[in-house]
């Protein structure tokens, strides 16, 4: 079975984004930009898909640096729903740097990612989501593809 070449997309984006954003010189609106050029240039993705899934990484550092507190991984932890050892495939690195950098950036712009609903079909980061119809918690431990509710069949989740 071959990997899904958007959740391939998603870490190929997320670790150029890890890269840009570790001189500390970029805002993360501006390190997305640049990431998405690095990762057009690996090809295979028209410009709309790349977009959608800049959009999925921001979200997710988003929601992320809103959780963390002075590098805490218990805040993570809580934020994921689950212990970040369990964590597999996934740069966490690169994703707790990213985050602790936006934190900053968000904390300016006061948006809370609380209020973002993820889609069935949308690429996510590592977490436990909660079907906003019936409750149902389905957890990832790497970056997946969100798929309609196992429960219900309802195309739309909260982060817990």
């Amino acid at each position: 079975m071959s990997e899904n070449k958007f959740i391939k997309a998603y870490d190929d984006l997320m670790g150029h984004l890890y890269e840009i954003m570790d001189d500390g010189l970029h805002s993360l609106a501006h390190g997305i930009e640049v990431a998405k050029e690095k990762t057009s240039a690996l090809g295979g993705l028209t410009q709309e898909e790349l977009h959608k899934i800049a959009d999925y990484v921001q979200r997710d550092v988003e929601g992320a640096a809103h959780s963390l507190n002075e590098d805490d991984q218990e805040d993570l932890s809580e934020w994921l729903k689950f212990d970040v050892d369990l964590i597999e495939n996934f740069a966490l690195d690169a994703f707790m740097s990213v985050a602790d950098k936006t934190s900053i950036e968000l904390a300016q712009l006061k948006r809370h990612a609380e209020h973002n609903i993820y889609l069935s079909g949308e690429i996510t980061g590592p977490g436990t989501f909660r079907c906003t119809e019936c409750d149902k918690q389905i957890a990832f431990k790497s970056t997946s593809e969100i798929p309609v509710c196992p429960a219900c069949g309802a195309k739309t989740f909260a982060r817990c």
